[in-house]
């Protein structure tokens, strides 16, 4: 066996760029690069957000929208700061470009009790079933009052106190949340 001498090309040396001469890309890195997020725009002060601002959903700023009409009804806004705020109301992105929105403008007064949203589908569903078994226990009643041995017999003292358990619990019924309920503090 004789050995046969390599005719293959010879690898070629991997080129390294020389640290003397450096690409302006290379030197300063991408807003990604550093952050690890996409890159964010300016707020109306001239600040980035906070990485930690939360984002401004659209009933929030139709909130803000609709107190900044009432203020510039009343008069305490001009027209012109009244669409430039709401221009601008309409334009952020984070709850804390709203809340500088409403400076100087009062708080809307509290309402005595807050509004209540509506039932949850597991409420509807318990007050239904309370709801028929308080039926049936009243139609057996008057069943036993029309057909029984007692005359004049009405019941309108267990009428009364099944009508009343039946209020009281679809007083106390699990309901969802209220729209004043899912606006945070300063923008309410």
């Amino acid at each position: 066996m004789t050995a046969t001498p390599d005719t293959r090309p010879a690898p070629e040396p991997a080129t390294v760029p020389s640290p003397a001469t450096p690409s302006p890309a290379a030197t300063a890195p991408s807003p990604t690069e550093v952050a690890g997020t996409a890159p964010t725009t300016a707020t109306p002060g001239g600040l980035p957000p906070r990485s930690d601002a939360l984002l401004a959903s659209d009933a929030e700023r139709e909130h803000v929208t609709a107190r900044l009409r009432t203020a510039a009804a009343e008069g305490r806004l001009t027209l012109a700061e009244s669409d430039e705020r709401q221009a601008a109301a309409y334009a952020a992105r984070t709850r804390d470009e709203l809340v500088p929105l409403l400076a100087g403008l009062p708080r809307p007064p509290r309402p005595r009790r807050p509004r209540r949203g509506p039932l949850t589908p597991r409420a509807q569903r318990n007050l239904r079933i309370h709801a028929g078994v308080t039926v049936a226990v009243l139609l057996l009643l008057v069943l036993g009052a029309v057909l029984g041995p007692a005359p004049l017999f009405v019941p309108i003292g267990p009428a009364f106190w099944l009508g009343l358990i039946l209020f009281v619990h679809s007083r106390r019924a699990e309901r969802e949340a209220s729209p004043d309920e899912e606006l945070p503090e300063e923008l309410r």
